[in-house]
C-alpha cells in the first residue's frame, strides 16, 4: 500500500527532472530595459520569424516577447534598443531597413537605424553572412517607422 505513492512520487520526481533538464537548453537572454512595456515591442515581437537562416526558433530563459532565438549557436534578437545616433560603423540597408553592423568578440551586432526602439540581433560567427541571415527580420522591423533618418 504504501509502494504505489513512492512510484507516484518517483514519477512525479523524474518527470521534474526532464522539465529541468529541458529549461538548460533555453537561450539565456536579458530583454532590454523597458521593453516588457513598449507597445511598440509587442507589435514588433508579433512579427519575429519562424526561422532566420534556415535556423528554427529556440526557447529562450526570458519571460518576455521581446526577446527571441534561432539555432544553435543561437541567433538572438531583442527589440527595444536604445536607436543608435550617427557612427561611423557600417551601416546597411538590407531590404529597405537600415542596420549598424558592429564586430564583437563571436560574431556581429546588427542594430537598426532611424528607428525607435530599436531593434537589436546578434549574429555568431559561425553564420557566415547577413545576407542569409538579417532579411528574415524585415517584417519585424518594418513595424518600428523609419523616422530618425537613414544611412547615407
Amino acid at each position: 500500500m504504501h509502494r504505489r505513492p513512492r512510484l507516484t512520487l518517483t514519477a512525479a520526481l523524474v518527470g521534474l527532472a526532464v522539465a529541468l533538464s529541458g529549461c538548460s537548453r533555453a537561450v539565456k537572454v536579458v530583454p532590454l530595459e523597458g521593453a516588457d512595456e513598449d507597445p511598440v515591442c509587442a507589435q514588433v515581437a508579433a512579427f519575429w520569424p519562424d526561422t532566420v537562416g534556415g535556423q528554427p526558433s529556440r526557447i529562450t530563459a526570458a519571460d518576455s516577447r521581446t526577446v527571441a532565438a534561432w539555432g544553435d549557436p543561437a541567433i538572438v534578437a531583442r527589440c527595444g534598443a536604445t536607436p543608435p545616433g550617427p557612427t561611423t560603423d557600417q551601416c546597411l540597408d538590407i531590404e529597405g531597413v537600415d542596420w549598424i553592423a558592429v564586430p564583437i568578440d563571436d560574431g556581429v551586432r546588427f542594430t537598426t537605424y532611424g528607428r525607435d526602439p530599436a531593434i537589436q540581433v546578434l549574429v555568431p560567427q559561425e553564420y557566415a553572412t547577413e545576407a542569409l541571415v538579417m532579411p528574415a527580420f524585415t517584417a519585424a522591423a518594418d513595424v518600428v517607422p523609419q523616422t530618425l533618418g537613414s544611412c547615407t
